[in-house]
């Protein structure tokens, strides 16, 4: 099972897949799905992280990334000896922009590998394999800094390039002194087993 496929691009690019079941929780990306999956076999679902669409101890494997992430539902759905394997965004992906504008997200460490490795952990999952790293990506350019949280709104919420009047200027003069400017992404793997 593949959590939140999106338009089932990832998966696709793992064919030939074994029985395969895709779950969507964003009505647009269905129909995208569905063209790109059904000819692999795969059954795309409609479906949220906090309730699956398939009956308890049903997959051998579920796979999730960047997808919403529910311990306890992925426990339901695992067989036992079966496997969850999941890349995640973290809370602090890229926050040096949020400092930079002024706007730092309520609790960044909400969703990390600590957090979410005690939820797999209490939900009766053994975590086999935890892994989290910080790669840097620089911006040369204010332009490309703009595009950037344009094309990702939920980094800074309600961003706009007159918002943030002089922040956005501090910006360009880092980049102008420093030769860029360096934001980290939060990225981190977990691999998981149902005893």
């Amino acid at each position: 099972m593949d959590v939140d496929t999106g338009g089932g691009e990832l998966l696709a690019s793992l064919a030939p897949l074994p029985q395969t079941i895709a779950t969507e929780p964003y009505p647009p990306n269905l129909p995208v799905a569905a063209k790109r999956l059904a000819p692999l076999g795969v059954n795309v679902r409609p479906g949220r992280a906090e309730a699956l669409p398939v009956p308890d101890a049903h997959v051998d494997l579920v796979l999730n990334r960047h997808g919403a992430l529910d311990a306890a539902e992925i426990a339901r759905v695992l067989r036992p000896g079966g496997v969850f394997l999941t890349q995640q965004v973290g809370g602090r992906n890229d926050i040096e922009f949020n400092e930079a504008l002024g706007m730092l997200p309520a609790d960044p460490d909400t969703h990390s590998l600590t957090t979410v490795t005690v939820a797999l952990e209490s939900a009766g999952l053994v975590v086999e394999v935890a892994l989290e790293e910080f790669p840097r990506v620089r911006y040369l350019d204010v332009g490309a800094v703009a595009y950037q949280l344009r094309l990702v709104p939920w980094q800074v919420p309600g961003f706009d390039v007159a918002t943030p009047g002089d922040r956005l200027r501090e910006i360009h003069d880092i980049i102008e002194r420093a030769g860029s400017f360096t934001v980290h992404d939060h990225r981190f793997l977990i691999q998981a087993r149902k005893p």
